[in-house]
């Protein structure tokens, strides 16, 4: 599987475990499959949905920042890349 860098983690909620992701390049759709990569962190998450300003969106482009829901801890500065499946 290929990945691309879309953006970067900016903030870590741990309750109720939702990370707020300022994209930088390309798009995300719920359904997208995402990877969290820092120092302490790799995992991937299923986009279940995100949310823009507090409302639930469907895509987000770059220069967004989103919530996602997220499975484990990540920090921010954690890189974030879209998975593009082969």
């Amino acid at each position: 599987m290929a990945e691309k860098k879309i953006g970067e983690v900016v903030k870590f909620f741990a309750k109720p475990l939702v990370a707020a992701v300022k994209i930088d390049q390309g798009e995300l759709i719920v359904g997208d499959s995402i990877k969290f990569s820092g120092h302490t962190t790799d995992f991937i998450d299923v986009i279940q949905s995100m949310e823009v300003d507090n409302k639930s969106v469907q895509k987000a482009v770059a220069g967004d920042f989103i919530g996602v829901k997220v499975s484990g801890r990540v920090r921010p500065g954690d890189e974030v890349f879209k998975v593009i499946p082969d």
